[in-house]
């Protein structure tokens, strides 16, 4: 069933923008500060060893962080927050903090499930002050949002500047994938697991959608589908800023960008929120390597500034909707 819904979802818009992720893809292997013409280069080791790593990260992580998006839209009933707006993020740098205190020689995998734990203890604690906080004014959550996670990355900032670690903060909160390599990105192909666990889902997170009373009204464990919800945004977001670091806005905009343009059907959306977060971020990153080329800019820079503007245009079509 799970096969044949997915490929009933390959839709030919679908195909062609799964052969525009593969036209970047490409791109990515090409370009850099290394040319890869060079005879007295081995190309095929700095493919494997950084240009395909970098790329399928940026990938895995656009893809990761707009699916986890989607779930924290149908978990709160409101489109204009994301995991990167509710103090996730911030959670996450806070175990990530803890463990490079008391254990800095711990393997990669342990600081990634600490970072989990932590990320998954703030996103479960803005949705406990979600439900105190009137909805009828869809933009007041949001502020809430940033406040918690305001307060939260102050607390990590003092955490870091306390102990002589802001440097690690600073690396945390820039997403950028130039010091991606073989070996160091493995990962983030947790999400592509989590993918899967959030398609199978899909029907009980679309009910979230509609608030606690209709969800147990139809049947819906309502704190079982919202716990492994968030557990899912907890180990993308924790999975990502331990990789490749912080990545604002594409959680936000994509699942409202798929939404306005193909509907509500969660199921069927997910496919295109994957691939839309996948070929967004993916784009950042290429973006950043060739405005100053041979430097690069921070693909989390690039796509804060795009991020932004798409935001904004989200919110005047928004409201211009509203009053027509």
């Amino acid at each position: 069933m799970f096969l044949r819904a997915l490929t009933g979802g390959l839709t030919g818009g679908l195909i062609w923008g799964l052969t525009g992720l593969a036209v970047l893809a490409g791109a990515s292997l090409l370009v850099g500060a290394t040319n890869l013409w060079n005879t007295q280069l081995d190309a095929g080791m700095v493919l494997a060893i950084s240009r395909v790593p970098r790329t399928l990260a940026a990938i895995l992580a656009g893809a990761g962080l707009a699916l986890a998006g989607v779930v924290v839209q149908q978990s709160v009933q409101n489109r204009l927050v994301d995991p990167g707006l509710i103090g996730t993020p911030e959670a996450a740098m806070l175990g990530l903090l803890a463990v490079t205190l008391l254990a800095p020689g711990a393997a990669l995998l342990v600081k990634m499930s600490v970072a989990s734990v932590s990320a998954l203890a703030g996103t479960a604690g803005f949705f406990v002050l979600a439900r105190l906080v009137p909805r009828r004014d869809p933009m007041l959550l949001p502020l809430v949002g940033l406040i918690y996670g305001g307060i939260l990355g102050a607390m990590a900032l003092w955490l870091a500047w306390m102990s002589d670690l802001v440097q690690f903060m600073g690396i945390w909160q820039t997403g950028e994938f130039s010091g991606v390599l073989r070996g160091r990105y493995e990962l983030l192909w947790i999400i592509a697991a989590l993918a899967v666990v959030l398609f199978i889902l899909a029907d009980r997170i679309t009910l979230l959608g509609l608030g606690e009373d209709y969800a147990r009204a139809l049947g819906l464990n309502y704190l079982q589908t919202v716990l492994l919800g968030l557990g899912c945004v907890a180990v993308t977001f924790a999975v990502v800023v331990v990789t490749v670091g912080a990545m604002p806005f594409v959680g936000l905009v994509v699942p409202n960008i798929v939404s306005r343009w193909r509907g509500d059907n969660l199921r069927r959306n997910l496919p295109w929120v994957a691939l839309l977060g996948a070929l967004f971020v993916l784009g950042a990153d290429l973006l950043g390597r060739v405005v100053r080329w041979p430097y690069e800019i921070p693909a989390a820079t690039i796509f804060a500034v795009l991020g932004a503007g798409l935001f904004l245009w989200l919110l005047n079509s928004r409201k211009a909707r509203q009053h027509g």
